[in-house]
């Protein structure tokens, strides 16, 4: 069983399939929040939502006879990446959301993560990014732009944007960012399951802290509610991530985070279809701008 797994997960036809089904799940985080936030404060919601996560991937784990690490280091790595990859993304987004920042502008504000995984990577690392590469992600910047651009066109007095809101945006932005890169030039190989059901504990326990230090606590099981966590558990937290843990350790950290440009288009165009948000030319532009600026970023020569 063990073998089958790690062919399954080695699979070049998986690998190479992996970013696009990845981009299409992830892209209905903004959709499921919208579901499951009227009737669960944000840290609340993400902490039944991790809560069940760990059960899953116990389960998983049982399954595939897949054994946790016992060296303290690798749950160091493990926990820390889990804080920064779904407890400060999560936290930051779902918090800026409560306090009305617009879905759309979130996202947008989020989407600079592959520009910044360039920045750092050429920075820290010295990793040399070719024209071509650079290339590809402003066009893909852009293309974000154009397709959020209704967010711009509101009435300001009609949104509200604070700093408080601005600063949850950017913690989610910095820690998805530096997660991404810690787990891909810090942390040892793990089986996936076993490096999901820490960084998943990790997440946990910051959840918890979050619910203790604002007092809050209180769900109202609705039944939007409840489909909304068990799609943001089944599909989100145990089909995308794991997608996303195996695009980290198959490919280089900006070549990954590139694909992140997609999901801001995907949700607008869902947020059409399921909520008749309008769709206009000009997004529709930024789209096929958005998936030309990830092709040409991650074109092999």
């Amino acid at each position: 069983m063990i073998q089958a797994l790690q062919n399954f997960f080695s699979s070049p036809k998986l690998i190479r399939a992996a970013p696009w089904v990845f981009v299409v799940l992830w892209s209905t985080g903004f959709i499921g929040a919208k579901y499951g936030l009227p009737y669960s404060e944000p840290f609340s919601f993400l902490a039944w939502r991790m809560l069940f996560n760990l059960l899953c991937f116990l389960l998983l784990l049982k399954m595939f006879s897949i054994q946790l690490p016992r060296s303290l280091s690798l749950w160091r790595q493990q926990l820390l990446a889990g804080a920064l990859i779904h407890g400060a993304y999560l936290g930051g987004v779902f918090s800026a959301i409560e306090l009305g920042m617009p879905a759309g502008l979130t996202a947008l504000l989020v989407g600079l993560q592959p520009l910044l995984t360039g920045v750092l990577v050429f920075v820290i690392w010295k990793q040399q990014l070719s024209f071509r590469q650079w290339l590809g992600l402003f066009l893909g910047l852009i293309g974000v732009v154009l397709v959020l651009q209704q967010t711009s066109g509101m009435d300001l007095e009609q949104i509200s944007i604070t700093w408080v809101g601005l600063l949850w945006v950017l913690l989610a932005l910095v820690g998805i960012t530096l997660g991404t890169l810690y787990q891909k030039k810090v942390c040892e190989p793990q089986p996936l399951l076993a490096a999901s059901f820490i960084q998943y504990a990790g997440c946990f326990g910051l959840m918890l802290l979050g619910v203790w230090i604002k007092g809050e606590g209180a769900v109202e099981w609705h039944r939007d509610f409840i489909l909304a966590l068990a799609w943001s558990v089944l599909v989100l937290s145990v089909g995308a991530i794991l997608l996303l843990l195996l695009m980290i350790r198959a490919g280089e950290s900006t070549r990954t985070a590139s694909y992140f440009y997609l999901v801001p288009p995907l949700t607008a165009l869902e947020a059409w279809v399921l909520f008749d948000e309008r769709m206009t030319l000009l997004a529709l532009v930024g789209m096929v701008m958005t998936v030309f600026g990830v092709y040409w970023a991650n074109r092999v020569r």
